[in-house]
């Protein structure tokens, strides 16, 4: 699939954004996610926060597939998520 980069306004987490597209006439909605995941305390190891990570996503709904891992911070990290798309 091809990417465009499209910039929205900061949105908090926990938020749905569906962005309707026209590719060669016929109209898609596209439906992303933003998750902040939490590091479960503070002062967590960086081992640990990798650990975390892969716990989150593997326990993710499958419905929806990880698009970005943002960038971290000392509370946790926002994950970008988009609702996977049903052929027809």
């Amino acid at each position: 699939m091809r990417e465009i980069v499209i910039l929205i306004p900061d949105i908090e987490p926990e938020q749905n954004v569906e962005i309707e597209v026209s590719i060669n006439g016929r109209k898609k909605t596209m439906q992303y996610r933003v998750e902040l995941i939490d590091w479960e305390g503070s002062g967590v190891p960086p081992k640990d926060k990798v650990q975390v990570l892969k716990h989150k996503i593997a326990e993710y709904n499958k419905d929806w597939e990880l698009m970005e891992i943002g960038a971290p911070n000392d509370e946790g990290i926002p994950l970008t998520f988009r609702k996977k798309v049903v052929s027809k």
